[in-house]
């Protein structure tokens, strides 16, 4: 048993990948909608035909399931692509391959909080690859969120193309299912493409950031809308790639945003869309809201009204 193997709760009907495994027989496992919990190895079954021979060869049926949105197609299909192949079963190559008829300027970090490391900035050449590295999954919960930049190269005058950017902090149960042919490569692994979904550069504030200005910026506050959908579905696409601990942070800098926009745009009031769920996001928000001086109340809205969870702030 390891990590990455797709098990099913013998007790239940869930189903998960393993990211954790500790002494005294007991593994973590994180299920279909992120969450993790903690089970005993004698509880769960492992549900992949060739991992079956950790049971003393008991072979259950095989469930391949791949993640369309992210894992091509085939081979051959266009695009830029991030794979990470075995080395051994437990050590994996990381590869970036470039499989369009464009070269780019790369660059690729490890990011660690306010902090990063560069990993790789290279000129990648059409259908070539480049190797950034290797990575133990054992150590996949460690593994630090990876934010590479494509700079595309003009070889003529011709229509300038955008720069753009990926973050990318892997989930076990989206990262594991992801098993595919790796383009350029033409090998066996886990591969995701990192040219849908992309976040554009924007040059100006780039140089900006390179070069500051000692002039001062001009400060402006954009009036939010009323009501603030916090569901993590409405934040960010890249959701399934984040963790539980990820999500929370979105969605509480969303809300103090759009709190001190709507204060300091002169709102009377203002609503924040958190849903049910297990009330952890509701929680913090009411502890925020609870320390702060110019808050008249808050208090949950009529659920007819939005047929889910919310909280209406009056401002003072």
């Amino acid at each position: 048993m390891n990590i990455g193997d797709r098990v099913r709760l013998l007790h239940g009907n869930e189903e998960g990948v393993i990211t954790k495994i500790s002494s005294g027989g007991r593994v973590e496992v994180e299920i279909e909608d992120g969450f993790r919990i903690p089970v005993m190895k004698n509880e769960i079954a492992i549900i992949s035909a060739v991992e079956g021979q950790y049971f003393g060869g008991e072979k259950a049926p095989v469930i391949d399931k791949i993640d369309s949105k992210q894992t091509p197609k085939s081979a051959k299909e266009e695009g830029l692509f991030l794979a990470y192949l075995p080395i051994n079963d437990k050590d994996h190559s990381i590869y970036l391959c470039n499989n369009s008829g464009r070269e780019y300027m790369v660059l690729a970090s490890e990011v660690y909080g306010g902090n990063s490391q560069t990993i790789i900035a290279e000129r990648i050449q059409t259908r070539s690859s480049k190797k950034l590295g290797e990575k133990s999954i054992r150590d996949f919960e460690e593994w630090p969120p990876l934010l590479i930049q494509f700079f595309p190269i003009h070889p003529k005058i011709e229509k300038t193309q955008p720069s753009f950017e990926r973050r990318l902090k892997f989930k076990a149960s989206a990262f594991f299912k992801s098993k595919g042919i790796v383009p350029v490569l033409d090998k066996s692994g886990y591969v995701f493409k990192v040219s849908d979904q992309v976040k554009e550069i924007d040059i100006k504030q780039l140089n900006e950031e390179l070069n500051p200005q000692t002039k001062e910026a001009k400060i402006t506050f954009q009036r939010p809308p009323k009501e603030i959908d916090l569901h993590i579905e409405q934040l960010t696409k890249d959701h399934f790639l984040m963790s539980n601990s990820e999500m929370l942070k979105l969605q509480m800098d969303t809300f103090e945003k759009n709190l001190n926009y709507a204060m300091a745009s002169g709102m009377d009031e203002i609503s924040f869309i958190h849903g049910i769920g297990n009330g952890v996001l509701k929680k913090e928000i009411h502890k925020y809201l609870s320390q702060l001086g110019n808050i008249k109340y808050f208090q949950d809205t009529q659920k007819s009204r939005f047929g889910y969870g919310a909280t209406l702030v009056r401002i003072s």
